[in-house]
């Protein structure tokens, strides 16, 4: 047992040394990109698409998209929340840290859950976690939103699985502001039991296309909007991709996506940020290791030392299907149908994000600057999925859900105006139909009297 603890006691102390020589010698991370970018929201120069000022707060944001009526509104509601504006955390230019609290610490406030197991059409199981409210509260939240009724927030956590603080905080904010929070847990996932051999690919959405098919028979009269965090986004991506305009979301948000994931994973992330993620993946499946050993050779994969080792082992090398790893890709690359997204989708990014990499070429510029549904919200401070301020909660999650808020209600008053044009159009040919027949009847009875 002293072994053990001083073990833990000396990575803990290497840890914290690896953090503070990150921030002192290390490089500063990720610039902003060229402050001259074309596509913006279409208020005049780029500098109109700035939300925020310099200051110890969130800093100069700017929301980089295509010009559009959706756009412009976007831009002013983010401009008029309250989550962007001045505040303080002292350490907001420190990106290693925030990333690092967010993914270790356990939040203040543990909520009540309760897990649904969906049986999916080949047998497998995931899990969805509702979120009741706080842990020992008996309140419930009785909040209303802009959609109306209480709208569903499905929440999709990285793609190790790992339910960190800020997917927590998220779900405990969207039930204050009336929304029923869901979580996805994939195949084997956070205790979710692994009723068959097959585990879900990186970006393969069938498991959550039977997930929101469930949903909204479960919750009707609901609309569902959905947030990813981290590498998350590359299942939230594939699935908004593949379905198009069928996917049944009004809205989706990315916090911190991760675009290139190929890339990412040979490229490798900071070590104790990876470290933490595959020791989670490993010990979330080494209770299934004699039944995986039929398609996997399981002592190479909990012997595997990166994610991309793990990723590769566990999905190309496998028994009965082997496939390579380009091709792998091929069909779980999260950007491969995005230009097929239908749905309003916010990607909330920082230029110091040490997990992602340099925004300059970690990010399809292209993507935002030519598809009308995609808006992303560059900050220079925030690190990975850690957007801190005045606190340990992140900034990120107000912004989300005042994004969702201002969509519902950009597209409620686009209604009401059709409604209200197609009203006038309407009485309008009413009217015009009216004025002729009398001057058809005027002409006609002209006529009558000339012909007499």
């Amino acid at each position: 047992m002293l072994a053990l603890g001083s073990l833990a006691a000396w990575a803990l102390a290497l840890a914290l040394l690896w953090l503070l020589a990150t921030q002192l010698w290390g490089p500063g991370g990720g610039s902003l990109l060229p402050s001259r970018e074309p596509g913006g929201a279409g208020e005049g120069d780029d500098g109109d698409n700035v939300i925020g000022e310099e200051g110890p707060g969130a800093g100069r944001c700017r929301l980089i998209c295509k010009s559009s009526a959706l756009a412009r509104s976007l831009l002013r509601s983010l401009r008029r929340g309250a989550a962007l504006q001045s505040g303080c955390w002292l350490c907001r230019t420190w990106p290693q840290l925030q990333t690092m609290f967010q993914l270790l610490v356990p939040p203040a406030r543990q909520p009540e859950l309760a897990r649904e197991l969906l049986q999916l059409a080949d047998g497998g199981l995931v899990a969805l976690d509702w979120v009741m409210g706080p842990r020992g509260s008996s309140k419930r939240s009785r909040a209303t939103t802009a959609f109306g009724t209480a709208p569903v927030l499905l929440v999709l956590p990285n793609a190790s699985g790992k339910v960190t603080r800020g997917v927590l905080h998220l779900c405990l904010l969207g039930l204050e502001q009336g929304y029923k929070p869901v979580i996805f847990n994939r195949r084997g996932h956070n205790g979710s039991p692994l009723a068959s051999l097959k585990l879900q690919a990186f970006g393969d959405p069938g498991d959550l296309k039977e997930a929101v098919t469930y949903i909204r028979v479960r919750q009707p009269g609901s609309s569902l909007c959905a947030v990813s965090e981290g590498s998350g986004s590359g299942l939230l991506l594939s699935y908004l991709g593949e379905c198009g305009s069928s996917s049944y979301l009004a809205a989706a948000a990315c916090i911190s996506p991760v675009f290139r994931c190929q890339e990412w994973l040979e490229t490798g992330c900071p070590w104790l940020y990876e470290w933490s993620l595959l020791l989670h993946q490993k010990r979330g499946l080494s209770r299934y290791a004699t039944a995986l050993a039929e398609v996997v050779e399981t002592g190479r994969l909990f012997r595997s030392r990166s994610l991309r080792e793990f990723e590769e082992t566990l999905f190309c090398q496998t028994k009965r299907h082997p496939v390579t790893w380009d091709a792998y890709w091929d069909r779980n690359d999260p950007l491969r149908e995005v230009d097929e997204a239908a749905v309003p989708v916010l990607c909330i990014c920082s230029a110091d994000d040490p997990v992602r990499g340099p925004p300059a070429s970690t990010l399809p510029m292209e993507l935002f600057h030519s598809s009308p549904y995609f808006f992303l919200l560059l900050t220079p401070h925030g690190g990975h999925c850690g957007f801190l301020r005045e606190g340990p909660c992140s900034w990120s999650h107000e912004v989300t859900l005042e994004y969702f808020a201002a969509v519902a209600e950009f597209f409620r008053t686009e209604e009401r105006l059709k409604g209200l044009h197609r009203y006038r159009r309407g009485v309008l040919q009413k009217r015009e139909a009216s004025s002729a027949a009398c001057h058809l009847q005027e002409i006609f009875s002209w006529q009558r009297s000339y012909t007499r």
